[in-house]
């Protein structure tokens, strides 16, 4: 499916802070109205700034998100929760995968869903990100119907451990690109999903 779709190298901005804010932003919401509010806040990307920012300029620059107020609290809970932590990523590379989920799903606003984002994209740890477009599709293949978050990610998170970090990222990003695309059209063909591949001779 990486192949078939291409690296989308989501979240790879170089100021992490970007992307972290973006994965507060783009709850409950599309990815346009998303970048919208990310645009707005493009000066203001730093630790320091989103912290002394008013609630009130938060909200109006975030206003294209959507659910704005909570939102505009999720992200000062965010950056507050990094400045107590020391304010460097590589403060938690002594944290085990487990224990800084734990310490993610503490902040308001960050949910599941949210911590793994947060886990595979800013810390960069392999996990497996069992968010609704991996339900409905494995659902569709016969992998297993699955209406937990949790239940789905224990299921399924072992199969990220033999695979690069990379990969693992891209991994997310198809399944999330083939829902989309599956939306738009319920007749799309994807029993190639599940064919196995043989070789031909030359």
């Amino acid at each position: 499916m990486v192949d078939h779709y291409g690296h989308q190298n989501w979240w790879e901005h170089d100021n992490k802070i970007a992307d972290w804010v973006a994965m507060i932003l783009i709850q409950q919401t599309t990815e346009q109205n998303a970048n919208r509010a990310l645009d707005n806040l493009a000066p203001y990307l730093s630790v320091d700034q989103l912290r002394e920012m008013s609630l009130e300029a938060l909200q109006t620059h975030i206003q294209p998100a959507g659910f704005y107020k909570q939102k505009s609290n999720y992200i000062k809970a965010l950056m507050n929760w990094f400045h107590a932590h020391g304010r460097s990523l590589d403060k938690f590379d002594h944290y085990s995968t487990t224990e800084l989920r734990k310490e993610l799903l503490t902040i308001k606003g960050v949910g599941d869903e949210t911590a793994d984002a947060m886990l595979l994209y800013i810390f960069n740890r392999k996990v497996f990100i069992a968010d609704q477009y991996a339900m409905r599709l494995f659902d569709r293949l016969g992998f297993g119907h699955f209406n937990k978050y949790a239940v789905m990610r224990a299921a399924f998170n072992h199969l990220v451990k033999d695979i690069s970090l990379k990969q693992c990222k891209e991994w997310h990003a198809a399944i999330d690109v083939h829902g989309k695309a599956f939306r738009k059209n319920k007749q799309l063909d994807e029993t190639w999903l599940i064919t196995p591949t043989v070789a031909t001779e030359e």
